[in-house]
């Protein structure tokens, strides 16, 4: 692993170079990426101070860390650098998962298959027969982009009923547990309440009049 080291006022011994090069190696399997890494161990009226910093694909992230011994210091640094890498594999994994659903989205809507002509069904090209010369063009036909039609299906469930009345929580967490986008419940009261999981995630509840 490529680590540069910087010692101001402290020499940097094998052990704690060990120790650096460990705790990277964890969060080199976190990330998944190769990166370059500084560690700058510096000691200030008997403090020791470590700074650790790594270069992964969209940005830089830094440790810090104080402590009266060198390896305990590296080690805080060390766990503050993989508490970062934790949240910044979440939101870039996030963002991964966002723009794969934007992309099945405008392909449903049509955006990336190609049409005939205006107003035309896409289809796609295709050649069926043994050889290239005897191949014979033969158009496949896909689905609209938009629904000429919909067609209703009534489906009955009790995985999407509450059958005892709930607080708002209790429910919140119920809807989790089954998986399930739409939950109707009453509440303690009696009232009809519906939560809704919207297409960002996010829950929304409708009072039913």
């Amino acid at each position: 692993m490529n680590v540069e080291y910087t010692g101001r006022h402290y020499e940097v011994t094998s052990a704690i170079r060990k120790e650096v090069e460990l705790g990277l190696g964890k969060i080199r399997k976190i990330l998944g990426d190769r990166f370059e890494a500084k560690a700058i161990l510096a000691v200030e009226k008997h403090r020791h101070k470590a700074e650790i910093t790594i270069n992964p694909r969209n940005g830089p992230l830094v440790g810090l860390a104080q402590a009266k011994d060198m390896m305990i210091a590296v080690s805080g640094a060390l766990d503050h650098l993989e508490k970062q890498a934790v949240k910044y594999k979440t939101k870039w994994e996030s963002k991964k998962r966002s723009a794969r659903k934007s992309e099945e989205v405008k392909k449903w809507n049509g955006h990336s298959v190609p049409r005939d002509g205006a107003g035309a069904e896409p289809r796609a090209q295709t050649k069926v027969g043994v050889t290239e010369k005897t191949a014979v063009p033969v158009a496949v036909h896909r689905y609209p982009p938009v629904a000429k039609t919909t067609e209703v299906h009534l489906v009955r469930s009790d995985e999407a009923v509450a059958m005892h009345p709930m607080t708002l929580e209790e429910a919140i967490k119920e809807a989790h547990f089954r998986d399930r986008d739409v939950f109707v419940f009453r509440d303690p009261k009696g009232k009809v309440m519906i939560l809704h999981r919207t297409r960002d995630g996010k829950m929304e509840l409708i009072e039913a009049p």
